[in-house]
């Protein structure tokens, strides 16, 4: 178990329900990052496969694996999946120097309606110059479950976000989020680290709740990315199933949002004539 310190706070969970991610620029230090992105070039080897104990899949002089083990990057882990998650998978993405076409958008995992969810790391080990491309995501994605490609005829989305970042920037993400790769006009090539994991534990109060009764959350659970429109309100109604999961409190709400849903006759009490 990590240290409390690098545990994530209430308000940061509230933003990755809200928001489907967590974005940390300049988190990792320089010489993991050269280490990282030599390993990246030249082939990252694993000692299992999906199943396989997060803690068994690098040796110890397995750069890639050094960035996981940082605490401060255990504290993001733990307060997500908790302690000894599952290793699923990971993936090297390259984009060629001077490709001019990018990836559709996607979302990775329609299969998969679990409340509990996974969470998948973006890890960039160089600056990425918005010419670079960089990963793009959709905020508030998560919920939207669809086909994998069933987006792809979109090309943009208000509100998108292009990861246009420093070395050593780590996002982390919903395993619903919809993204896709840009394309590289640069005449470098362009790595980005994927690593997905599945949580072990029940997903409850895993970070450090020090802050659990802080006045902001109900504000940022009722975030509006404004690309859905006036679905909105169904995009809150989903965090606030979430957050209750997450918090072991199922009589929580945001105003009075789901509460309406569940003045079912069988849930009324009895008034004595």
């Amino acid at each position: 178990m990590v240290d409390k310190q690098h545990l994530l706070t209430t308000e940061q969970m509230a933003s990755f329900v809200a928001d489907g991610y967590l974005r940390f620029d300049d988190f990792i230090p320089d010489e993991y990052n050269k280490a990282a992105h030599e390993e990246m070039a030249s082939g990252v080897s694993t000692r299992g496969g999906g199943g396989t104990v997060l803690n068994d899949v690098w040796g110890e002089n397995s750069a890639v694996g050094n960035v996981f083990r940082l605490p401060k990057v255990q504290g993001i882990i733990q307060s997500l999946v908790g302690e000894n998650p599952l290793y699923d998978h990971h993936a090297v993405h390259i984009v060629r120097p001077n490709s001019e076409t990018g990836q559709i958008w996607h979302a990775d995992a329609i299969i998969d309606l679990r409340m509990h969810f996974d969470i998948q790391f973006f890890y960039f080990s160089h600056d990425t110059p918005r010419e670079m491309g960089g990963t793009m995501i959709l905020p508030g994605s998560h919920f939207r479950r669809v086909c994998e490609t069933d987006i792809a005829r979109y090309q943009n989305f208000l509100s998108q976000h292009a990861v246009v970042c420093n070395a050593g920037t780590l996002l982390v993400v919903h395993h619903g989020m919809w993204h896709c790769a840009q394309p590289n006009l640069t005449d470098q090539t362009r790595y980005m680290f994927k690593l997905r994991l599945n949580p072990t534990v029940r997903q409850l109060k895993l970070w450090n709740t020090d802050d659990l009764n802080t006045a902001g959350i109900r504000g940022i659970l009722s975030r509006n990315h404004r690309w859905y429109g006036n679905d909105v309100r169904l995009e809150i109604v989903n965090r606030i199933k979430l957050w209750r999961f997450l918090i072991g409190d199922e009589s929580y709400d945001v105003g009075y949002w789901l509460s309406r849903l569940e003045n079912m006759p069988e849930n009324v009490p009895n008034v004595a004539a």
